[in-house]
């Protein structure tokens, strides 16, 4: 049964995956790719608050109405049999999305963000364009105003850090690379977590694993 729900979040291409990987290592944790639950909880919040709202208030199940909100993460992640979940969303960081896991899912919430130069960034954006034989600018769009994936995730980032009162954890991805245990470490301590003898040897990418085993 999930005990504990724990955000990343963070830029994109700077990490998530190599830490996710990471962190799978222990049978207690549970991480994989990119999870639906924050734009589930959003859509059944605006249901609730909305058209649906004079309903659930007149047959007296407002109260349910929040209840499903509450259970959408063990629903969605009802065969895992870790206690704990890593949930990757780089919106978790937005401040309207921080406000529901405080209402529905922990009142001192976790969210481990991960950052990297914006520099490097665009260049593994441009790298993978490339490899994917991208027609026009290799460098097009990535900046624009609240873009995404880049921009909308650094908005995040930036009001994170503006309104960090212990919820969030930093973890630059030059660290992650080059002081991995001590990252870790500091992860595990952050998120309140009972050690783990990690093997930083034998990484499997979960990403890679997960599809294979969906083939």
């Amino acid at each position: 049964m999930i005990k504990k729900i724990i955000g990343l979040s963070g830029l994109p291409r700077s990490g998530s995956t190599l830490l996710s990987s990471i962190l799978s290592q222990n049978n207690d944790i549970h991480a994989e790719g990119n999870s639906a639950v924050c734009q589930l909880m959003w859509d059944a919040q605006c249901s609730v608050l909305g058209p649906a709202n004079q309903q659930l208030i007149a047959s007296d199940k407002l109260d349910t109405g929040i209840e499903l909100i509450k259970n959408i993460p063990n629903v969605y992640y009802k065969d895992i049999t870790a206690s704990t979940v890593i949930d990757k969303c780089r919106s978790w960081t937005l401040p309207d999305n921080m406000a529901m896991l405080y209402k529905y899912i922990d009142s001192k919430p976790k969210v481990i963000v991960l950052e990297r130069s914006f520099v490097e960034i665009v260049r593994s954006f441009v790298a993978l364009r490339q490899a994917n034989n991208y027609q026009g600018n290799l460098e097009e769009g990535l900046l624009d105003e609240w873009s995404e994936p880049i921009m909308r995730s650094y908005e995040g980032v930036k009001w994170a850090k503006a309104n960090n009162n212990g919820e969030f954890l930093f973890i630059q991805y030059d660290d992650l690379l080059h002081n991995i245990k001590a990252t870790i470490n500091k992860i595990y301590e952050f998120c309140k977590l009972e050690s783990f003898e990690h093997d930083f040897n034998n990484i499997i990418n979960i990403l890679k694993m997960m599809k294979s085993m969906k083939c």
